[in-house]
């Protein structure tokens, strides 16, 4: 397995009577899995499930190496002729996509209509990416033509039978649409759930006629991101910087283990960065001490998390342990850190809040004043959407989080930013609305 390393920045001092505990917690992975422990290797996995060497066979490899699986769902409805630069630019960022697959990646490219059926390869299977594949791919995707409609659980649906073919890989999918599903919203939420921790899923949205709630939801429950696509020439690099970090993707099976000693309990788990998530739904109960919380493929990088645990009140001078965090892959814990309370009645030492924790409670309250802003703005309550747009502004600019800062001012002006002060503008483009909701997840990380 990959080398993993956990550290908590904290405040650990209570003041009399306390009870809440915050720490952050740093997970940061430094490279590619050495151990083949529910990862297969592509050398070894061949002729296990063959595959026609007129559609790719994966190249042998001397050392073990993760599995990848690829799959594209591209929305073909009719709508994504007008105009046509929308398929037209779908067309080249998908053959750019399969481009950036490295060679023995498995892949399949999905047509996603009121149905769900193959674009390539021709059957509902997975083949590996060759040059050979890859041109033949090219083809197939500027063959595709839009009809029909839109109906997104079963595109997920298919995404899980293909990524099925190959059940030690790690999977992941890219889903592609510029229009509102079209089926019940039950059908979608149990596509969602039928697909969760069987693939993780990056959702964009191209155009200003679908819905953030609907792709939110599949990137939520699926470990993906969700983003808004203002101009049919921006997919290419967004395509391409998916993929990328996609397959950059090496150990999979990795959670965070919280243990809480008796009468302690967990307020909440958050990802914090790169991106805001809460991760209440990934949490399995193993025992009345243990919850894990799934965290999804990691490649070389490091994510920030915002621990809160509630803990008994003990009397001051009393030092108690809080919680106990571990990296669990693949069943095995490693990398343990420790998350403490201490009681004081020295306000000098309980008042302090940890610069991490500070800056991710403010990320938090950001991104949750955004999302209600832009609400309250949909519904003609401008008095509360001026309120909370404003508060957008006083955190954007504390914090530095420039990208959101920049995103707010298309749809407001700002007058004074240090106070709040801002007015709503009358004309806003909805891509500008929808740009600013889906990127308001994103997080500037904290300066230590």
């Amino acid at each position: 397995m990959g080398a993993f390393t956990a550290e908590v920045h904290q405040n650990e001092y209570l003041p009399p009577g306390g009870t809440d505990v915050h720490a952050v917690v740093t997970v940061t992975s430094t490279g590619r899995p050495d151990s083949p422990h529910g990862l297969a290797s592509l050398a070894n996995t061949h002729g296990t499930h063959s595959t026609p060497p007129s559609h790719g066979t994966p190249p042998s490899h001397g050392s073990r190496r993760p599995e990848l699986v690829e799959v594209l769902l591209l929305d073909c409805s009719g709508s994504m002729a007008n105009p046509p630069e929308k398929i037209a630019q779908a067309r080249r960022a998908t053959c750019a996509a399969i481009d950036c697959l490295p060679d023995g990646v498995w892949f399949a490219i999905v047509r996603g209509t009121g149905a769900a059926s193959m674009i390539y390869p021709d059957s509902p299977r997975v083949v590996a990416a060759t040059p050979a594949t890859r041109e033949q791919t090219r083809l197939a995707v500027n063959q595709m033509e839009p009809h029909g409609g839109t109906a997104i659980g079963r595109w997920l649906d298919l995404a899980r039978a293909l990524t099925g073919t190959r059940p030690q890989a790690i999977a992941h999918a890219l889903l592609l649409t510029d229009g509102q599903n079209g089926e019940l919203a039950t059908d979608l939420a149990a596509a969602v759930a039928a697909s969760r921790g069987r693939f993780q899923c990056d959702c964009r949205g191209i155009g200003a006629d679908w819905r953030v709630d609907e792709l939110r939801l599949i990137a939520t429950n699926l470990l993906g991101t969700v983003d808004a696509i203002g101009s049919p020439d921006e997919l290419v690099a967004d395509f391409t910087g998916v993929i990328a970090t996609a397959t950059s993707r090496a150990t999979d099976r990795v959670a965070l283990r919280v243990w809480t000693p008796r009468g302690a309990k967990v307020g909440f788990l958050r990802e914090v960065s790169p991106t805001l998530r809460d991760l209440k739904a990934e949490a399995t109960t193993s025992d009345d001490h243990n919850v894990d919380y799934l965290t999804g493929a990691w490649g070389t990088e490091s994510r920030d998390y915002h621990l809160n645990i509630r803990v008994p009140a003990r009397p001051v001078g009393t030092e108690a342990l809080a919680a106990r965090v571990s990296l669990v892959i693949d069943g095995r814990e490693t990398s343990q850190t420790l998350v403490r309370a201490m009681w004081t009645d020295d306000e000098t030492r309980s008042t302090p809040v940890s610069t991490a924790v500070a800056h991710y409670t403010g990320q938090a309250e950001l991104t949750a004043s955004v999302l209600r802003g832009l609400e309250a703005r949909q519904s003609g309550d401008e008095a509360t959407a001026t309120l909370l747009l404003g508060r957008v502004a006083q955190l954007a600019l504390a914090s530095g989080n420039e990208d959101t800062y920049r995103l707010l001012q298309k749809v407001v002006h700002i007058d004074n930013a240090t106070t709040g002060t801002v007015r709503l503008k009358k004309n806003v483009k909805k891509i500008d609305e929808m740009v600013l909701d889906t990127r308001s997840t994103r997080t500037l990380r904290v300066n230590r």
